[in-house]
């Protein structure tokens, strides 16, 4: 019989964002899959998991997906964290889930921390309807891929990384104009957590000034205008 696949959400910042039923897994775990060991030794030891760890993350999950799922159809249970969030947003974890469902193998990903949620909710930008960008290119297909969400009329959420953001921003003003709504959201439930809101313009030009740190979501108004 074969075992089954966790994807286990962990904190983006605070760690008391861990779920009771996310350290039970983990503990009950046979291993787990962690992106990096260093960062989720941390989080292991302050909850006394000691679930043997095995490094999994976008430069080796291709090598490694075949052997885990070999693991898994032995009848291991593995479960899957990332550094921070849900596995698979914009971190591995979708190929290793792609292949157990094409191996019949049961997955479960459990309900928990993930950054763009909380910042769309807190952006004032409507949320009925919205699309999860994640990261865009940096070099080969930038332009390509902004110029496509020109006539987006639902609310695009983007992550970006701090020494990236201004010129995010400005690229953003350039294409959807210097007056389109935004709403930046950083180091989401940390003890400096904040978010800004104003236009793409405003927002490049405190983002020039104040040298933001930690990890971005930015939340964008849909093209109000057609």
């Amino acid at each position: 019989m074969s075992g089954k696949l966790y994807l286990v959400p962990t904190p983006i910042g605070n760690l008391k964002d861990m779920t009771f039923r996310a350290v039970e897994i983990l503990k009950e775990s046979d291993v787990v899959l962690a992106e990096d060991t260093r960062n989720s030794g941390i989080l292991l030891k302050h909850y006394e998991i000691e679930t043997p760890m095995r490094s999994y993350h976008m430069h080796n999950e291709h090598q490694a997906t075949e052997d885990i799922i070999r693991q898994l159809k032995d009848g291991q249970t593995i479960s899957i964290i990332t550094d921070a969030g849900t596995p698979g947003i914009s971190d591995p974890g979708y190929l290793l889930a792609k292949e157990c469902v094409a191996n019949n193998i049961t997955i479960e990903c459990l309900p928990g921390a993930t950054a763009f949620v909380p910042a769309l909710v807190v952006s004032g930008l409507p949320n009925n309807e919205f699309t999860f960008i994640g990261f865009i290119p940096v070099k080969k297909g930038r332009k390509s891929k902004l110029d496509s969400l020109v006539d987006e009329k639902k609310t695009m959420i983007f992550y970006e990384s701090p020494h990236k953001i201004g010129r995010t921003l400005k690229d953003l003003a350039e294409t959807f104009g210097n007056e389109r709504k935004a709403s930046l959201s950083r180091e989401i439930s940390k003890k400096f957590e904040e978010t800004l809101r104003g236009s793409l313009i405003e927002l490049a030009e405190i983002a020039e000034k104040r040298n933001l740190k930690g990890e971005m979501v930015l939340v964008v108004e849909g093209n109000q205008e057609k």
